[in-house]
């Protein structure tokens, strides 16, 4: 099954052309073409060098929470960690990182409809002037990378490299948001295991492997549409014909996983599709597993006492068929004596 390369719909407003035609709606050649000059700036050695910076990060957002006894996680740390990631990804200079983060809550979380597509036409014009600024001063940042990235004498065009900035945005930041907020709400309800990461921090990159499988915000992949006439459970999918493949069914398959809704951080099959499979594997999945695990990893540290500040039933959730997120996480962040 391969996707089209246009008209993705995002909360009923399709995407311009040059921004629609990345790497999530490409297949065979162009995306592999598209994918080995990407593969020349999104190194091992880039992503290992940000590990400080989302440490530090993650560091000064606990600090601003500490300052309180109750904060809501979503809006003051799982939200801006990774938009700070993002924009030293790339190299947005200081000066626009306020514009260009309420951009970016606009096209997640707008008010009403319109904003989609004014933050969409922001950051696109956005995305569009740091390239050519790029062009003209390269530095050490991704942008740059990429738009030196040659091979055998190809190289991304214009549109691509927006369209591609416009990708890492988008997958950076709102997926790895939902899995620190669901998946800090997952280790609150889950007590005992929640003490033994804490008395054995080691065990965080296991349970954030179950995290990914077991509260993956997105329930549904990205539309796929059938190259032939295909049969699925005795069901015949014609050729051209849209098909949504259910993730959350997926994750929660007895067939695959012995007690499939249990939340269990020593499970021994850590294989998930919140990462993509394939041709189709996330080019940031290091990135985003090193992001949610610190993350986590910082507020378990700074906040030994954490605890929902509203009963289960009171937790508000985005009004979504496509994914389960958080709105707000309010956590009690210090114990009663202090």
């Amino acid at each position: 099954m391969n996707k089209a390369h246009s008209g993705t719909g995002y909360k009923g407003f399709t995407l311009p052309r040059a921004l629609d035609a990345n790497l999530l709606n490409l297949d065979e050649g162009d995306h592999a073409r598209l994918r080995r000059l990407v593969a020349h700036g999104f190194t091992p050695r880039r992503v290992e060098g940000l590990r400080s910076t989302i440490r530090d990060a993650a560091n000064r957002l606990a600090d601003t929470l500490s300052s309180n006894e109750q904060g809501d996680v979503v809006a003051d740390f799982a939200i801006p960690l990774p938009l700070t990631v993002i924009s030293d990804l790339l190299a947005v200079p200081e000066s626009d990182r306020r514009p260009f983060a309420a951009w970016v809550r606009n096209m997640f979380t707008p008010e009403h409809p319109g904003q989609i597509r004014d933050a969409v036409s922001a950051i696109h014009a956005f995305l569009g002037g740091l390239v050519e600024n790029r062009r003209r001063s390269p530095g050490d940042d991704l942008l740059s990378a990429l738009i030196s990235a040659r091979d055998e004498g190809d190289r991304l065009s214009e549109d691509e490299l927006v369209s591609l900035a416009f990708l890492i945005l988008m997958a950076g930041v709102e997926n790895v948001q939902h899995l620190i907020s669901a998946g800090l709400l997952t280790l609150l309800r889950h007590p005992d295991q929640l003490a033994e990461i804490r008395s054995n921090p080691g065990l965080l990159p296991s349970a954030v492997e179950e995290l990914l499988r077991y509260a993956h915000p997105n329930q549904m992949a990205i539309r796929r549409f059938a190259t032939e006439i295909i049969e699925i459970g005795g069901v015949q999918i014609p050729k051209g014909d849209t098909v949504m493949l259910c993730l959350a069914a997926a994750h929660r398959d007895p067939a695959r996983y012995p007690a499939a809704d249990r939340f269990e951080i020593h499970r021994k099959d850590k294989t998930h599709l919140a990462l993509g499979q394939g041709l189709h594997y996330c080019l940031g999945a290091s990135l985003a597993r090193a992001e949610i695990q610190i993350g986590l990893g910082v507020l378990l540290e700074r906040f030994p006492h954490l605890r929902l500040a509203v009963r289960a039933d009171e937790l508000e959730w985005r009004s979504s068929w496509r994914s389960r997120a958080l709105r707000r996480l309010p956590l009690q962040l210090r114990s009663a004596h202090g």
